[in-house]
């Protein structure tokens, strides 16, 4: 997995875009780390008088030109600071690890990519036990933010609980898609969700839910939701909600 802070946006005509989340809005003078200035200097060969961007993952963007392109040191002045309004869509997907760690990892690259606010890994009865990586995995968010040319960097939180999750939090609208066949199930389509307010979406692990944390969640007010008529893998399932949500009008 490369160093995030070396991922970039390299286009014809375009200037490269990289991160630093330790950018203050009143700096004039940003000193790149070694790993970014060795990339800035050495592989794309840039030169003083050229132009950067880098984002602070929380909504500016930065432009800015090198003046010492030292290639362990290299140190850019700030000309220019766009501010990039946040999201309208505040969609918080609580989904659970899978036992192939490359699945959840294209599910957080991608969730990243549609415009997802908050992912958290969620620990159920049936989740696979094993060590999350939050560096690597918050790695692979930053990446996925540059590639996709965005300012705002998805919070990526702890592990949690189901039963924390779902009983300890302020969201107002809350989804959960399970695989138990109800009639009353509706699409995300057919809700009444409010454009401005958050939502979380639950996706359980391989093989659903338990039927105690189904019963858990209907008591803490989760709406049971249908993704389809096809039954999806976790990661498929954590876009697909992500695409609907993200996207609803």
């Amino acid at each position: 997995m490369p160093n995030p802070l070396l991922l970039f946006i390299l286009q014809p005509m375009s200037i490269p875009f990289f991160y630093k989340k330790d950018i203050a809005q009143t700096d004039t003078v940003v000193f790149l780390d070694e790993d970014t200035s060795k990339h800035v200097v050495q592989v794309l060969r840039m030169q003083n008088e050229e132009l950067i961007r880098l984002t602070d993952g929380v909504g500016t963007i930065f432009t800015c030109e090198i003046t010492d392109n030292h290639r362990k040191k290299c140190v850019v002045n700030v000309i220019e600071k766009t501010s990039i309004p946040l999201p309208v869509t505040n969609v918080c997907i609580a989904i659970s690890p899978v036992k192939n760690n490359s699945r959840y990892e294209w599910f957080l690259e991608k969730a990243t990519e549609i415009g997802v606010r908050q992912i958290i890994p969620l620990i159920c009865e049936r989740t696979e036990k094993q060590h999350f990586k939050w560096e690597r995995m918050n790695a692979i968010l930053i990446s996925a933010m540059l590639q996709s040319q965005q300012a705002w960097l998805p919070v990526l939180q702890e592990p949690q609980k189901f039963a924390t999750c779902v009983s300890n939090n302020t969201i107002s609208q809350k989804l959960i898609a399970h695989c138990i066949t109800e009639e009353n199930k509706k699409t995300i389509a057919q809700l009444v969700l409010q454009p401005n307010e958050a939502i979380m979406m639950i996706i359980g692990p391989e093989g659903d839910f338990s039927s105690a944390e189904i019963e858990l969640a209907l008591a803490n007010q989760f709406i049971p939701v249908s993704l389809g008529e096809t039954r999806l893998r976790t990661e498929t399932a954590g876009i697909v909600a992500a695409t609907l949500l993200v996207n609803r009008t």
